[in-house]
């Protein structure tokens, strides 16, 4: 399974529901969700800064993260963004392959 990093921010409507189940709650809830799309939440913090929150997960597919991401940011209680997180092995993978690539202007 390929593995996600989704870091995000609660709306206004999103804290306060936070504020009334707690961190624990939301954890909970996050889990029941990825794990419901046949995923696995690896794992779950909360953050000072411009994000409130980091989650790591891992999922069957692109597909399936990108469901999962706007199925929760539909709710409108938060805004998240998600990368695709690649092992070093995976780079080498890649550094192997061949590519035709022409620079812009050349």
């Amino acid at each position: 399974m390929a593995k996600y990093l989704s870091q995000g921010s609660y709306t206004l409507e999103g804290l306060r529901g936070m504020l009334k189940e707690g961190g624990t709650g939301r954890e909970k809830a996050t889990r029941e969700m990825v794990e419901a799309a046949g995923g696995r939440l690896e794992a779950y913090y909360f953050v000072f800064g411009s994000d409130d929150f980091v989650l790591i997960t891992e999922f069957p597919d692109n597909v399936t993260s990108a469901a999962v991401s706007l199925f929760a940011a539909s709710s409108g209680a938060v805004n998240v963004r998600t990368s695709v997180l690649l092992t070093p092995a995976e780079i080498d993978e890649a550094t192997k392959k061949t590519v035709s690539y022409r620079p812009p202007g050349k």
